[in-house]
């Protein structure tokens, strides 16, 4: 990364977090000039970063000091990098609907810099739908999101939406972690069940825990990955550094995936979506005598993304019950994909809601067996098989 960092820092209790993100970039050699908005004042004062960081803090979009008055051109040119930490839901809104209503706003529209948005809310602002909507559109416009992460909030809560710690941070926007076989990669996760509604009681859905795609999204992570987890409802914490993009439905799920993918070099679709749908939701709950329900199929979203993104490299799972093998090949072949992941469910210690699973890797050409383990110890192995036939297949396709 190059040298200069423009710290935004919007208004919320995790702001304190804000001045240990500027000193450590200034300890690690950076120039780091700050934009403040006037709430992010209510709870940190612009004389202590202008102390740690040597610079004048900016906070006005008529400030007479900048550049022929233009200071959100003239700091929009010198950024390098723009981060924007914390970044609160208002932010993010902001940025999602390109206003301009305040110094910050506006640099983040006029920048050609990359942007890097570390979010801080309360855990029901960052699932609200509007949010989640917002952060889709903030990634598929290229914005990098670091966290949040999961854990006790400010107003008692515990939950995903805080903002993860300065060293994280940092450690991630300078790309300092120990490179992995996936270094530099962007890979795409998807993780659970999906639920379709039926009416708004009963929805039809499966067992799949989320446990093997979260592990999944670890070992991505660790492996050096760029991260992001589209993930349906489980009752898991979100791993640390990969963007958890939540939905319910295969719709949604299909919706999340489809935009951003184009710009990962690695798909997994762990998920286990519904086949199918009702065809109508009812607007009542339904009386037992009235359930009969018209199914549709939901959109094939591993097939969708080898269909659309050849330049993807593309492993879907298999849940088989036996003729585990001949199952994944067919699969292989039906959706033209790379890999196929598949696993033996219905035995007893392995697959849905257990700890442990094995999988058989399954391509056109052979099959390699991870055997029973923990689900984080088969998910490394994975990702490490996965590292090693991604890059043969890049080399044999350059």
């Amino acid at each position: 990364m190059s040298s200069n960092v423009l710290l935004g820092v919007t208004g919320g209790v995790a702001t304190y977090k804000s001045v240990e993100i500027a000193r450590l970039l200034k300890q690690k050699g950076y120039r780091v000039r700050v934009v403040m908005t006037e709430a992010a004042k209510a709870f940190v004062t612009p004389l202590l970063f202008q102390g740690i960081t040597g610079e004048r803090v900016s906070d006005s979009l008529f400030d007479p000091q900048a550049e022929a008055a233009m200071g959100h051109i003239e700091l929009a040119k010198w950024a390098d990098v723009l981060l924007l930490a914390p970044a609160t839901a208002n932010s993010i809104a902001k940025l999602t609907y390109g206003l301009g209503d305040d110094l910050l706003s506006t640099l983040c529209l006029a920048t050609s810099a990359p942007i890097f948005v570390a979010p801080a809310m309360n855990q029901a602002m960052w699932h609200a739908a509007a949010t989640q909507a917002n952060i889709a559109i903030c990634i598929k416009r290229g914005m990098t999101l670091l966290g949040p992460g999961e854990g006790e909030q400010a107003c008692g809560d515990i939950g995903l939406g805080r903002m993860l710690e300065p060293q994280d941070i940092v450690e991630q926007l300078l790309g300092e972690k120990q490179e992995g076989s996936l270094t530099g990669k962007c890979v795409m996760v998807t993780a659970g069940p999906t639920q379709e509604p039926m009416d708004p009681v009963r929805y039809i859905s499966n067992h799949s825990s989320g446990k093997m795609g979260y592990a999944i999204a670890r070992a991505a992570h660790a492996a050096g990955a760029r991260v992001t987890l589209i993930s349906g409802p489980v009752a898991l914490p979100a791993p640390e550094g990969v963007t958890v993009v939540p939905v319910i439905t295969a719709q949604e799920m299909y919706e999340a995936v489809m935009e951003p993918v184009r710009d990962c070099d690695i798909f997994i679709g762990a998920a286990a979506v519904a086949d199918f749908r009702p065809k109508k939701c009812a607007d009542k709950k339904l009386a037992k005598g009235d359930v009969v329900v018209d199914l549709v199929a939901n959109p094939d979203i591993v097939a969708s993304v080898a269909k659309q993104y050849p330049g993807v490299y593309v492993i879907g799972f298999a849940a088989e019950t036996h003729d585990v093998v001949n199952k994944a090949k067919e699969k292989l072949f039906a959706k033209g994909i790379d890999l196929i992941a598949a696993n033996e469910v219905g035995v007893a210690g392995r697959g849905f809601h257990s700890d442990n699973n094995a999988l058989i890797i399954v391509s056109s050409q052979d099959c390699e067996l991870i055997e029973l383990d923990t689900k984080d110890s088969v998910a490394q192995q994975l990702i490490e098989n996965i590292s090693k036939r991604y890059k043969n297949h890049a080399k044999a396709t350059s």
